[in-house]
């Protein structure tokens, strides 16, 4: 959490590219209980503060602040549906959902407050692909950003997981069944060999 803090400085990383959407997507399936949603939705809450506070010197809370919160608050309820038993493509798949879905708030919430859109089905199309014509990079462009690094960090982070976890034999996963033990056979078990 504290790598994924520093990533959010302003510049470490291109625009719009983080860590962010993977880590609460990812932070919902492996984390179980309230910790998969108070650890990443935290961690993301106190870097927004710092942020706002020492870096864009705003007010501690936004608007934008919010609705960004309500797009992450959608990935780790995306997460939720999700189980760490799924496949490396299907968790794949749910962390570029996830940053799908988080595009289309955070863009819609600026279609909805921003008078520069007209409040016209172009308006939201221009909202969700050019963006504001004075505003660069492009909404195209932040979209793509955020689906690469949404991609390669759910990749990082359930590859990590998976490569990881303790081989276990198909079998034994269907029969439930532990390894064999190394402690000394019971009197019983040995008259029967």
């Amino acid at each position: 959490m504290l790598v994924f803090a520093l990533s959010r400085i302003p510049g470490v990383l291109p625009k719009n590219f983080s860590a962010a959407y993977a880590m609460a997507f990812c932070g919902a399936v492996y984390f179980s209980g309230a910790m998969a949603w108070w650890l990443p939705l935290g961690t993301l809450l106190a870097t927004d503060i710092a942020l706002n506070v020492f870096y864009y010197h705003e007010t501690v809370f936004s608007w934008y602040m919010l609705v960004k919160t309500l797009g992450f608050v959608a990935i780790v309820a995306i997460g939720k549906t999700f189980s760490e038993r799924d496949g490396w493509f299907k968790l794949l798949g749910g962390g570029l959902l996830g940053a799908v879905l988080f595009y289309l708030i955070t863009n819609t919430a600026s279609w909805l407050n921003d008078s520069a859109y007209a409040k016209t089905l172009a308006g939201w199309i221009q909202a969700l692909t050019i963006g504001r014509p004075d505003i660069h990079p492009t909404t195209w462009e932040f979209f793509r950003n955020t689906l690469i690094s949404s991609g390669l960090f759910t990749a990082l982070f359930v590859s990590s997981v998976k490569f990881t976890a303790p081989a276990e034999s198909p079998a034994d996963k269907e029969a439930g069944t532990c390894e064999p033990s190394n402690e000394p056979a019971t009197e019983a078990e040995e008259a029967k060999t």
